[in-house]
C-alpha cells in the first residue's frame, strides 16, 4: 500500500495518491490531472476510482478529466448531484481497491454531499481518513458556504456538522491518521493547523472543535463566529464542480503569444484585463499602464479569486520569462479559464519596443519614520488581514483590508501623498496596482511592510475599537 499526499501550496490543498496491488485512487485531485496518470504509469497500475469529498468552492477539481482520461467512475457522497456521469454512493458504502477498502462516511455540515473516506488496511484496520474539508487539522470547515443550496442557515448546517463530528470521526481510534484537504491559508476554515498530516488523537486534544463536552448550542456558536466573507469565485468554481469544464491542456493551447505591438491592440480593442504575476519589485520598477499585480510566487489563486470578481474576465498575462503555461494552468485552478494571450518574452519585450511604462513609487520604513515624525498627520494604510491588523498595527492608522479595498476607495485622498504597507510588501503592492489603475498616482509603497516598520521607532499597538474594522 503505497500513500502520497500531492499538496498544492498555492491552494493550501491535498490532493491523494492511493495504490495497492496495481490498483489507485485519487482523491480530490487538481484540474491538471496528467501527473495523476504519469504516477500510476510509473507504478505499473490502473487508476480505478476517483473520489471527491464533495463540491469544491476555493479550486476547479481535476476529476471530470480525469475520469474521460482513464474511464475510471467519479464517486460522490449521498445526495450530490452533478450533470455528469458519477456513482453516487451510499454511507457505509465499501470500495475494493488491491487489498484495502475504502469506505464512505456520509459527514455532511460543510456541505450537505461532503463525505470522508476511511481506509482500511490489508489486516482491515482502520488506518487512515480522508477528511475532506469536514475536518481540518486544528479546524472543522466553515458551514456558511452552503446556505443556499441546502436553503439552510449556516447555524443549521453548523448543527448538522457538529453530528457528523461526533457519530462518524471521533468515533475512530486515535491512531487513525487524518488527511484533510487543506491547511493553513486556506478560505474554508479559519484556524487551519501548518501541519498537513495528523491524527485524531491529536485532533481530540488540541481542535477547538472537537471538545470532549462540547455542547451542540457552544459548538455552533464558536464555528460560526468571525467568519470573514467567502471569496466572490466560490460559487462560480462549485458550478464548474458540479457541470464540468473545458480541459487545461486546451485552455493552454488557446493562448497565444503577442509582441508589444500586438498586446496593447489587443488589450485596447477587448476588455481584457493586464495582469502581471512577476515579482513585485519588478512589477515596482516597471509596468504596463493600468496593469494589475497578483505575483505568482506569492498566494497567487486566492488573491486572484478575491480581487478579480468576473470569473470569465478576459485576460492578458504579463509572466516572467517560460512561465506563461504555469500561470495560465494555477488560473484555470480557480476557474479562471478566459485566458486570451501574454506578453511574449515577458516585459522586457514592452520596454525594448520602447512602449510606455508606469512605476510604484516607494520608500524605506526608516524614510516613513521620518516623514511621519515631521507630519503626524500623513495618511498612511494598513492593507493586511483584520486578524494581523488586531495583533498590532501602527498607532492611529485604520485597517482597510486588501480584500474588501473596494470597500474602502473614498477614504484614500485624491491629491495628498499617502502611503501603503502590508506584512512584506506583496500585497501593498497589489493594492497599489488597482489603487493606480483606478487613478490614484499619489501612493508610496512602504517596502517591506510591517516587519521593516516594527524594526523603527513608528509606534504601533494592538488595541482597536472593533468598529473601524470591516
Amino acid at each position: 500500500m503505497k500513500i502520497e499526499q500531492i499538496y498544492t501550496g498555492c491552494l493550501a490543498q491535498g490532493a491523494y495518491y492511493i495504490e495497492s496491488n496495481g490498483e489507485v485512487a485519487i482523491i480530490d485531485p487538481l484540474r491538471e490531472v496528467q501527473p495523476y496518470v504519469n504516477k500510476a504509469s510509473l507504478d505499473n497500475a490502473k487508476i480505478k476510482y476517483i473520489f471527491e469529498t464533495h463540491f469544491h468552492a476555493d479550486f476547479v477539481s481535476g476529476h471530470v478529466t480525469l475520469a474521460e482520461k482513464t474511464g475510471a467512475p467519479i464517486i460522490f457522497g449521498p445526495t450530490a448531484n452533478p450533470i455528469f456521469d458519477s456513482h453516487i454512493a451510499k454511507d457505509g458504502e465499501v470500495f475494493q481497491l488491491g487489498n484495502i477498502t475504502i469506505t464512505l462516511l456520509h459527514t455532511p455540515g460543510h456541505t450537505m454531499e461532503s463525505s470522508c473516506y476511511l481506509l482500511k488496511d490489508e489486516n482491515g484496520k482502520d488506518y487512515a481518513i480522508f477528511s475532506g474539508d469536514t475536518l481540518f487539522l486544528g479546524d472543522v470547515g466553515r458551514p456558511d458556504l452552503a446556505q443556499k443550496a441546502a436553503n439552510m442557515t449556516q447555524e443549521d448546517l453548523a448543527g448538522i456538522l457538529f453530528e457528523s463530528l461526533r457519530n462518524k470521526i471521533m468515533t475512530l481510534a486515535d491512531d487513525v491518521i487524518v488527511y484533510p484537504a487543506h491547511g493553513a491559508g486556506s478560505a474554508c476554515g479559519k484556524n487551519l493547523s501548518k501541519e498537513t498530516v495528523g491524527s485524531i488523537g491529536e485532533q481530540k486534544q488540541m481542535n477547538y472543535a472537537l471538545r470532549k463536552n462540547m455542547t451542540k448550542e457552544e459548538f455552533i456558536n464558536e464555528v460560526t463566529d468571525g467568519l470573514l466573507p467567502p471569496p466572490a469565485y466560490f460559487p462560480m468554481n462549485v458550478k464548474l464542480n458540479k457541470e464540468g469544464y473545458e480541459n487545461v491542456e486546451d485552455i493552454v493551447k488557446e493562448a497565444t503569444a503577442y509582441d508589444a505591438f500586438t498586446f496593447e491592440f489587443v488589450a485596447n480593442g477587448t476588455d481584457a484585463l493586464i495582469l502581471d504575476v512577476r515579482n513585485q519589485d519588478d512589477f515596482a520598477k516597471g509596468h504596463i499602464p493600468k496593469s494589475v499585480f497578483i505575483g505568482i510566487d506569492g498566494a497567487f489563486a486566492p488573491w486572484v479569486g478575491s480581487l478579480i470578481l468576473d470569473i470569465k474576465q478576459p485576460l492578458l498575462l504579463v509572466t516572467p520569462k517560460g512561465r506563461e503555461e504555469e500561470t495560465i494552468i494555477r488560473l484555470a485552478r480557480v476557474g479562471y479559464d478566459n485566458t486570451i494571450g501574454y506578453l511574449k518574452d515577458g516585459f522586457d519585450t514592452w520596454k525594448n519596443a520602447g512602449m510606455q511604462y508606469d512605476t510604484v513609487n516607494s520608500v524605506s520604513a526608516e524614510s516613513l519614520e521620518e516623514i511621519m515624525e515631521e507630519d503626524k498627520e500623513v495618511p498612511v494604510f494598513d492593507v493586511r488581514k483584520p486578524g494581523e491588523y488586531l495583533a498590532e498595527h501602527i498607532l492611529d492608522v485604520h485597517s482597510t483590508p486588501l480584500d474588501f479595498l473596494n470597500e474602502h476607495l473614498a477614504e484614500f485622498p485624491k491629491e495628498d501623498t499617502f502611503y501603503l504597507h502590508c506584512a512584506g510588501g506583496y500585497r501593498s503592492v497589489i493594492a497599489a496596482s488597482i489603487l493606480k489603475a483606478r487613478g490614484y498616482h499619489n501612493l508610496v509603497n512602504v517596502l517591506g511592510g510591517f516587519a521593516a516598520i516594527k524594526k523603527t521607532e513608528i509606534k504601533t499597538t494592538n488595541f482597536v475599537c472593533p468598529s473601524t474594522l470591516k
